[in-house]
């Protein structure tokens, strides 16, 4: 029988690390336009170059190589737009290898489990925690051919990572790809063209406190008058001051709106990027900045008003409230996604469901929701789940990453607290224990309405099963259950339950053993039962 893994711990989630938000650049004249677009491919021109030299020096970079290169663009830019560049570009060096890794140890894994099937007899079954050997000889033929292919590309890929070679594309891998196809894309080679020089553009700026308006290079004031300082070779552009190009557009975050004016007007730091999203040909600003780390409270603080546990599915989210002692309270609820189409609709589809979730638990009066921590990196490959490809393609769209940390965003706002809990076993569990109880002739419970109270009640420290039966001999009634709600450290739960009796048992009197004992058979007939029955005033004690 095979040992099962012990369940992590349940933790509050720390709150966001920064902020972002984004508002469009309305009102653009030509000139504002072009020379945008001006300064955008001259300075992508310059982070194409510095990145292709930090490719080149691969392990061997060092402070003496970044001062050689930030010289180089300071001379054809500014000292600040030097800097942003060589950020970026360590950024996305340092982005690059993380991939790498996660590359290598994905193809480590596949080779691991091919190697251990074919070991085993084909036809072999396998178990709950490990597959058995492959069905036939033909398929066993085509895993030994596939395996050394992964050997293969496990060899280059470490030789790439030993050597401190990464492959990077500024724009995207998929939409470079997307130029091979761009019948099935439905992009004309004009459009795929604006797409990719739109990609490749370079229009962004971190803050720098003390500094005016906590940005030299791209200034925003507190009214909305948005100037950016122009590259050397353009200069001749500007229409301000000291080189500085004004936009005639005014901006204005209506989202965290105050907080971004506290920020600029304290001279603290704000970073800025400016994009162009060709498909709607509009012109947008992004503003992000850093959040203080702030004290996560304790999860006993949290989960003093109940909880509301949430079941992660890949069309909506299942979520049912819980009292403090693990009860569903009301009727669950869902809030349903739909993850088809383009990202932007993906991203919208999810703050939504997200947004009535948050909605739901302030009117409930909940501090606390209880979520999975879902990772389905290491889940979803080819070789763990063979010919399940609808299934692999379930479990790879579901964005579990994106919606915890979106939903922990959007929670700080709010001051609702995130708790993460271990996923192993909610929805079996769940649907053992709590589907048929709480399904009623009104009410249908699914498996995953299910699974939500199973998440709740992990986060709070119960057992997700509804009765713990003790030994007959030692109950009262030596054949009934018996119900255990209370928390561990409460004294007396494991005992039976205190006969209280009065009214409020609403059938036992207070007198109800000395009747029992001189209570006559219902078969006998006496003098009594001729006589009128008139029931006594209730006794009002407590």
């Amino acid at each position: 029988m095979g040992v099962l893994r012990e369940v992590a711990a349940s933790f509050v989630v720390p709150g966001p690390s920064g902020a972002a938000v984004r508002d469009r650049l309305k009102h653009l004249t030509t000139g504002d336009e072009r020379v945008l677009r001006l300064v955008g491919g001259h300075l992508g021109t310059l982070a194409s170059g510095d990145l292709k030299a930090r490719c080149a020096d691969g392990l061997e970079h060092s402070a003496k190589s970044w001062a050689v290169r930030k010289r180089e663009l300071t001379a054809v830019s500014s000292s600040r737009w030097a800097g942003s560049l060589t950020k970026a570009t360590h950024d996305q060096w340092a982005l690059a290898r993380r991939g790498q890794a996660a590359h290598l140890q994905s193809l480590q894994a596949g080779i691991r489990t091919i190697a251990d099937r074919l070991a085993l007899p084909v036809g072999s079954k396998g178990t709950g925690k490990a597959p058995g050997g492959y069905r036939s000889r033909h398929e066993w033929f085509h895993k030994t051919r596939r395996l050394r292919v992964l050997q293969d590309r496990l060899d280059a890929v470490r030789a790439d990572r030993d050597t401190g070679v990464v492959h990077v594309a500024r724009g995207g891998k998929r939409l470079l790809n997307t130029r091979h196809h761009l019948h099935a894309a439905g992009l004309t080679e004009a459009r795929w063209r604006a797409r990719w020089e739109a990609e490749r553009w370079f229009l962004q700026a971190d803050g720098e406190s003390g500094k005016r308006f906590g940005n030299e290079t791209i200034r925003v004031t507190p009214d909305g008058e948005v100037s950016l300082k122009l590259p050397a070779p353009l200069t001749h552009l500007a229409n301000a001051g000291h080189g500085r190009y004004v936009l005639a557009a005014r901006v204005r975050f209506p989202h965290r709106g105050r907080e971004w004016a506290d920020r600029v007007e304290a001279n603290r730091a704000v970073a800025y990027r400016i994009h162009l999203d060709v498909t709607r040909g509009r012109w947008y600003l992004t503003a992000s900045w850093t959040l203080p780390v702030t004290q996560t409270i304790p999860m006993a603080t949290a989960l003093a008003g109940g909880v509301i546990g949430v079941d992660t599915n890949a069309d909506h989210l299942a979520a049912w409230r819980l009292d403090t002692h693990g009860n569903p309270i009301g009727n669950p609820r869902r809030f349903s996604y739909d993850l088809s189409g383009t990202a932007d609709h993906r991203d919208a589809q999810v703050r939504h469901a997200l947004s009535r979730l948050l909605n739901w638990a302030q009117t409930c009066g909940v501090k606390a929701i209880a979520v999975e921590d879902l990772d389905f990196q290491a889940e979803k490959t080819r070789e763990k789940h063979g010919r399940k490809r609808r299934f692999r393609q379930l479990i790879s769209g579901m964005p579990t990453g994106k919606l915890r940390a979106r939903l922990t965003s959007m929670a700080d706002a709010t001051g609702i607290t995130i708790i993460a809990v271990d996923p192993a076993n909610t929805s079996k569990w769940g649907a053992q224990h709590w589907q048929k109880p709480t399904t009623g002739a009104t009410r249908k419970t699914t498996r995953h309405d299910a699974a939500s109270i199973a998440v709740g009640r992990r986060a709070q420290g119960h057992p997700i099963r509804r009765r713990t039966t003790p030994p007959r001999a030692h109950q009262s009634d030596e054949h009934g259950h018996r119900s255990v709600q209370a928390r561990p450290e409460v004294l007396g739960r494991e005992e039976t339950r205190p006969r209280i009796p009065g009214p409020r048992t609403r059938s036992v009197s207070p007198d109800a053993a000395r009747t029992r004992a001189t209570r006559t058979s219902r078969t006998v007939r006496d003098v009594r039962s001729e006589q009128a029955w008139v029931q006594d005033s209730l006794l009002l004690t407590d």
